[in-house]
């Protein structure tokens, strides 16, 4: 017996900020691919033939579904990775480039 998958439903503002990421040319791959995950989801389409049109696995098309249904837009953007600290932020990264562009 197979589990029920979540229903989505969007509103305009969600609509259109998938949208968004799916057609920018500057949006990261993977973030792209969530988006139309999302948006095929809201339009009735299980995730099994989600998964096949991505040519992926369901499992990975029910954690994105889930992830949105519970955090929305911001649950489809990756998540901060384990690592040291940064070591060198963007005041230091300024200073060296004010330093090369002066002759």
């Amino acid at each position: 017996m197979s589990r029920r998958a979540i229903e989505i439903t969007l509103s305009v503002s969600e609509s259109e900020q998938l949208e968004k990421w799916c057609r920018g040319h500057r949006t990261p791959r993977a973030l792209a691919e969530r988006a139309q995950i999302i948006l095929w989801a809201a339009q009735g389409v299980r995730n099994d033939q989600i998964a096949q049109r991505l040519g992926g696995r369901r499992a990975r098309v029910g954690k994105w579904r889930r992830r949105f249904a519970t955090h929305r837009c911001r649950g489809l953007l990756d998540a901060p990775r384990p690592g040291p600290p940064v070591k060198y932020g963007r005041e230091c990264e300024k200073r060296l480039l004010e330093r090369l562009d002066t002759p």
